[in-house]
């Protein structure tokens, strides 16, 4: 995927999209939980997936824009989606397994580029 406007970025680029994939399957999972018969069950999931979907846009937006702070925002948002890949675990529906895998994939990147 090419950069939008300025090529500084670019070292950033694999983990900005996925961040920003994460960011997406956070939010569709988190519609589609909110959605099964178990919802009441799925509390702290979609609670995860919440703030999950909010930390990787924030990371790919810090990225983005080359702050000075964005390795250690990187650091949290992997310890995140770790947490979000784990509670996703626990439910067998497809959009939860494709959330996890999504969250272990951005969680790999912002470990490497946090590095």
């Amino acid at each position: 995927m090419p950069t939008v406007v300025d090529s500084s970025a670019t070292k950033f680029q694999s983990c900005i999209d996925a961040c920003n994939k994460c960011m997406q399957a956070c939010e569709e999972c988190l519609t589609s939980c909110l959605k099964e018969a178990d919802v009441q069950a799925r509390q702290h999931c979609i609670m995860i997936l919440h703030d999950c979907a909010d930390i990787c846009a924030m990371a790919s937006q810090w990225m983005s824009r080359g702050s000075m702070y964005a390795h250690q925002l990187c650091q949290l948002c992997a310890a995140i989606c770790d947490a979000c890949a784990t509670e996703c675990d626990k439910f067998q529906d497809a959009h939860c397994q494709a959330c996890a895998d999504a969250c272990r994939k951005c969680a790999d990147e912002c470990r490497k580029m946090s590095a």
